[in-house]
């Protein structure tokens, strides 16, 4: 993987949380550490990440309140709760807001970062496509990043492709711009929002020899493509 991977880490224990932080910065991972759930839904809003791991009791604001927040807004990005309840019932609630895995303190940081490793893996499978895929008149071809229609190929950029597979992934549906930009440019910035405003035009461009393909713009939502 030649991204750097940036993990959210909201601990309020500070040994503890330094002591991950450290760990998995070892491994070559970026990793903010906040100390409870407000700071952490900030770092959320302000940023993006690839993963986030949540302690479940913390002051001002829990884990379990945090997820369900960040999952109003994302619903694919990998939540980690850690966490010193053991009982089942909490266990069962953190699956139903969508947690990927759940660690019982204490726990091994070779555990942690092994589950980590399993949870990107997966993720990054499910994001990526392996088959060239038909799109009305077009072929499109992402592991090459390559569009094809007619006699025509067109080489993709990596953010070209990035946007034009989320949306693909979601046909018919809104992503939001805040979903984009945080999957796509790990920030939504100003900067940033009109940066993938270009690389929408630019992709519309690309898609105009097919008049049945449309990517559509909701007005203070996002965007979809239909075909």
């Amino acid at each position: 993987m030649n991204e750097i991977i940036k993990i959210l880490l909201v601990e309020d224990d500070p040994n503890l949380g330094s002591l991950i932080k450290e760990f998995l910065e070892i491994k070559d991972y970026k990793v903010k550490l906040a100390v409870d759930g407000i700071e952490g839904g900030k770092a959320f809003n302000n940023d993006g990440y690839d993963l986030i791991i949540l302690d479940i009791m913390m002051p001002r604001k829990d884990g379990f309140t945090l997820a369900r927040e960040i999952r109003k807004i994302d619903e694919e990005i990998p939540l980690i709760f850690l966490t010193a309840k053991s009982l089942q019932v909490d266990k069962i609630e953190g699956f139903k807001i969508g947690a990927d895995d759940y660690i019982t303190k204490p726990f091994s940081m070779e555990e942690l970062f092994l589950r980590i490793a399993v949870i990107l893996k997966r993720s990054i499978k499910k994001e990526n496509y392996n088959e060239i895929i038909t799109i009305g008149k077009y072929k499109y071809d992402i592991s090459k990043q390559t569009l094809a229609v007619n006699n025509s190929l067109h080489k993709l950029t990596s953010k070209e492709t990035q946007l034009l597979a989320l949306l693909i992934s979601r046909k018919g549906e809104v992503v939001s711009r805040s979903e984009a930009l945080r999957k796509i440019w790990k920030s939504d910035s100003y900067f940033n929002s009109r940066s993938m405003d270009v690389y929408i035009s630019k992709l519309r461009g690309l898609l105009k020899e097919d008049n049945s393909i449309e990517i559509i713009n909701i007005h203070g939502e996002g965007f979809k493509i239909i075909y």
